[in-house]
């Protein structure tokens, strides 16, 4: 006989049907509390399955103690990001993303005495040494919740928090449940938005909030389920597909311990979660994005102090504002990604990734010249069912002061009835001053191919597959890491334990001035195939200042700015867009 509790919980997992009967926000709500509510009845269920097998539920029980709470669950950091930075000698985070990672305790020595928020600031209350604090002092969290660490709680001398009753909950000797979420609301003020001929400007409101419940059984099983509502309200524009999703489920997911392999756990996810690999350029959550991105399938994942090595099959989750979310059926992406820690401070990553897309392609300007020549010439076949393999390899690391970075990704395979053979490279160096405000200076170089033959039957632009651009390439969204050059430096200054400023300058040229312009969702949004509109795309500026106003509390504020070239200029005269965002953000 079926437990109604696992019923319940399959039919949310697989979320394969549209749920066209539950429409409004209540029953919706309804729903995802009927799930969560269900989840202990599976685990129950799953456990009475194991049980089959009583000696080994024996030696389980007999060998599991208090203590093993600690290692519960096996939380993976967010994998050490590009633009880096060695702990400075001072107080303080080095780069945006290296805060966002801050969690990686050996990254971050104690840095000593001080104010850590505003609100230590303005309360006096002067800190011996960083607090301990799961959340990363950001309005920006790439990392999943379910790679959140609250394991500190298992210290009963942990600094006290107003929400630790709803963490790490023990309910007897063998289940652990956790509640948490998160609320951000951002305001935008586009000119000149998406490059739109006409210049209109969007100004826009964004509102987001997650909510996330997680049951253990020991170590042995995990049921994970994350709830997400995003909103726009008053655009002047047509709001974005990652804009919107309304009472959706994010992360809904089963962990189970198939065993251990050198006395490292081996463990199988089945079901809706979120991938980052890497430094993001190839897979990222998205979480500049009001919905961040998220996929549905499975992955086994083995890691030790030396090797991280994760292996999936998923396919991405299509948005659908007004319904529960589904998979994208025509397309299925798989891959291999091995991480090796040498050290801290040197890390290797290698990596094989496949897309196989078989979508319809139904227009002109959708990320090839091929297309555009095809379409030009009369043909009414239009090319797709692409399937794209991704090579590639990483190197990062530190040496004193000097920073470095280099990740080189080759691509091949077929679009249609073409060959594909494309490639990008990320390189940089990075310097740590070590002196008042914390300076780090970095000097990258960015690119990705372009297809400047349109007549030879292959395909050179190269595929971003599920990027976060945005932090790489300009906070304006407007360029891809798809037929591009792209010269940059960073600069990062700390003033305060709670201040982060970061500047950015770039400048942009088209790979192949024959083929397309992309912006950061892969959209082709500006091509000349005649190459007569040259190949400088602009000048590219970004402002930021983050403002850590407490242990929950975000401020961010920025500002950024393309300045077109005669690529832009020949194709949309006088359009120079700019962007301006402030944003806050709670976490609990």
């Amino acid at each position: 006989m079926k437990s109604p509790f696992r019923t319940v919980f399959l039919k949310a997992f697989l979320a394969g049907t549209k749920a066209g009967l539950v429409t409004s926000l209540p029953k919706r709500l309804l729903v995802f509390g009927l799930f969560i509510a269900g989840m202990p009845g599976l685990v129950l269920h799953a456990h009475a399955t194991m049980s089959t097998n009583a000696d080994t539920i024996a030696a389980a029980e007999s060998n599991w103690s208090a203590s093993d709470w600690a290692k519960v669950p096996p939380v993976r950091p967010m994998p050490r990001p590009g633009m880096f930075a060695k702990p400075p000698a001072r107080a303080g985070y080095a780069s945006v993303l290296d805060l966002l990672a801050h969690v990686q305790p050996e990254y971050f020595p104690d840095p000593g005495r001080g104010y850590y928020s505003l609100w230590d600031q303005v309360t006096g209350n002067i800190r011996d040494s960083r607090p301990v604090s799961p959340y990363p002092p950001f309005a920006l969290m790439p990392t999943s919740a379910y790679d959140i660490d609250f394991r500190y709680l298992e210290n009963p001398d942990h600094e006290k928090d107003i929400f630790d009753p709803v963490k790490r909950i023990h309910l007897g000797n063998d289940w652990l449940l956790s509640f948490g979420g998160s609320f951000w609301y951002r305001y935008m003020h586009e000119t000149d938005s998406r490059l739109n001929a006409a210049g209109r400007n969007n100004d826009y409101h964004l509102i987001r909030t997650r909510f996330h419940a997680d049951l253990w059984y020991r170590d042995n099983l995990r049921l994970f389920a994350e709830f997400i509502d995003a909103r726009s309200f008053g655009p002047e524009l047509a709001p974005l597909g990652i804009d919107r999703n309304h009472t959706d489920i994010l992360n809904l997911f089963a962990d189970y311990k198939v065993g251990n392999i050198n006395s490292s756990p081996l463990y199988m996810r089945f079901g809706r979660q979120e991938l980052i690999f890497g430094s993001q350029r190839l897979i990222s959550t998205l979480d500049w994005a009001n919905t961040r991105r998220t996929f549905q399938g499975i992955k086994s994942f083995w890691r030790n102090e030396k090797w991280d090595i994760d292996a999936f099959w998923v396919r991405p989750m299509k948005t659908e504002k007004g319904e529960f979310d589904n998979w994208d059926r025509r397309r299925d992406f798989f891959g291999l990604w091995t991480t090796y820690k040498h050290d801290k401070d040197h890390l290797i990553d290698l990596y094989f990734l496949s897309l196989n897309d078989n979508r319809p392609v139904g227009g002109t300007f959708l990320g090839n010249t091929d297309i555009l020549q095809s379409t030009a010439q009369g043909r009414t076949t239009m090319l797709g069912d692409s399937n794209v393999h991704t090579l590639g390899g990483r190197l990062v690391g530190d040496y004193n002061q000097i920073l470095y970075e280099i990740e080189g990704m080759y691509q091949f395979g077929k679009w249609s009835n073409l060959d594909v053979s494309a490639f990008a490279v990320a390189t940089g160096l990075g310097y740590d001053f070590q002196m008042p405000l914390n300076p780090i200076l970095w000097l990258r170089y960015d690119f990705a191919s372009g297809d400047g033959n349109p007549q030879d039957g292959n395909v050179n632009t190269f595929n971003q597959l599920f990027p976060f651009g945005h932090y790489y390439l300009g906070y304006i969204d407007l360029i891809g890491r798809q037929n591009i050059h792209d010269f940059n430096a960073q600069l990062t200054l700390h003033p305060k334990r709670w201040v982060t400023f970061l500047a950015q300058y770039h400048r942009y040229y088209l790979a192949n001035k024959r083929d397309f312009l992309y912006n950061a969702g892969g959209v082709a949004l500006l091509g000349d195939p005649t190459g007569q509109s040259g190949s400088h795309v602009g000048d590219g500026i970004d402002f930021l200042v983050n403002i850590h106003v407490a242990r929950h509390h975000d401020v961010l504020v920025g500002y950024s700015k393309l300045f077109s070239g005669n690529f832009i200029e020949n194709q949309r005269p006088g359009i120079n867009p700019d962007l301006f965002y402030v944003q806050y953000n709670f976490r609990f």
